[in-house]
């Protein structure tokens, strides 16, 4: 991680920070980072979507060195392929369940990967997959949804909701899915797919969703928030790249940033009116990320709009800083995680 000008580092409680002083317009700002992240801040690749195909193969890169989740029971673990929603391809996807409660239906989540909507893949959230059901007792199915701009918007949310129909159907039932207890769970762009996912369902009318976990989640195509304008030189994400991302995604839609940019590409803009009725939320932002604000944000709509929120922002942390295996933040992060899908998928009869 570039420090243009000093890095210090004080104690604040129980907690080593590293702090880089910049300057912003002539204004000064503190950038707080925990050590144990701060330490491995430069080993995470400069990513640059000017040049795609380098920005996948790298991700792909960092995803096979990933470590392996030791799980303390027998998990069942499918890679499926299910059908596309009105007609479209088969979206390929994996299965995750608890083996030892065959006996009883227990409840799922949808899992989608982060990426920018251009990259990743499921074996970029196997092991958190494999700690949730693990841990939560529940299943997961991990969607491939389709990426742009191969596949710009729609695409991805229709996948994502051909998992919606998949995992409430009959085939779910009998691989022992409480139908009744569906959640959804994103990072990143997964995140904007997930809460793209809840609007979609509450419009249709179609399979419910009883909760959403919005980690970090990558909505507003505007890009005029205050941390993406702020945080520009800082680890995993770097807002350079943000345009690109919306354009790749946008493509044949809608201009990044004009006013036809429909909600369901871009839940940002969502007003409270437009946020009633979604279902409760557990929302995760990191200070030191420029996605900030995007999450903040629409939590505070969903608020307003009456929906159930938990609101979860992390201190001294950057994007995504849960996916750090072996550090003591991310382990605290994935407790408040467990905590929230056990609760929010409880039965809700």
């Amino acid at each position: 991680m570039r420090h243009p000008d000093a890095v210090i580092t004080i104690t604040s409680g129980d907690s080593d920070l590293s702090r880089t002083t910049k300057s912003i317009r002539g204004q000064t700002m503190d950038t707080y980072l925990v050590a144990e992240l701060a330490a491995m801040a430069g080993a995470f690749p400069r990513l640059d979507l000017a040049n795609l195909e380098s920005a996948r193969e790298s991700v792909r890169q960092s995803a096979a060195r990933l470590p392996v989740y030791g799980a303390s029971r027998k998990l069942l673990v499918h890679d499926i392929a299910i059908p596309g929603t009105r007609g479209e391809p088969d979206v390929p996807c994996r299965l995750y369940a608890p083996a030892d409660d065959a006996s009883e239906p227990v409840a799922a989540l949808i899992y989608l990967f982060g990426g920018g909507y251009v990259m990743g893949s499921i074996e970029m959230i196997d092991y958190r997959a494999r700690m949730l059901v693990d841990r939560a007792s529940i299943a997961v199915l991990a969607v491939s949804y389709r990426l742009a701009p191969e596949n710009p918007y729609p695409a991805a949310l229709n996948d994502a909701y051909a998992a919606l129909e998949w995992v409430t159907s009959s085939a779910a039932v009998e691989l022992g899915v409480d139908t009744s207890r569906i959640g959804v769970l994103g990072e990143s762009a997964g995140g904007g797919l997930a809460a793209s996912l809840a609007l979609v369902a509450r419009d249709r009318e179609g399979p419910r969703l009883i909760a959403q976990f919005l980690d970090a989640p990558t909505i507003d195509d505007r890009l005029q928030t205050h941390s993406i304008r702020t945080l520009v030189d800082v680890p995993v994400w770097q807002p350079r790249n943000s345009p690109y991302s919306w354009e790749y995604y946008l493509r044949g839609t809608a201009k990044p940033g004009e006013s036809d940019v429909p909600l369901y590409a871009a839940p940002g803009r969502a007003t409270a009116d437009d946020a009633a009725g979604l279902p409760p939320a557990f929302v995760t932002s990191y200070q030191v990320d420029p996605t900030r604000d995007e999450g903040l944000n629409y939590a505070l709509t969903l608020i307003q709009a009456g929906v159930p929120t938990d609101l979860h922002n992390y201190a001294g942390a950057f994007h995504v800083a849960h996916a750090v295996p072996g550090t003591v933040i991310s382990a605290r992060m994935m407790d408040d995680r467990v905590e929230a899908v056990q609760r929010l998928l409880s039965d809700p009869r």
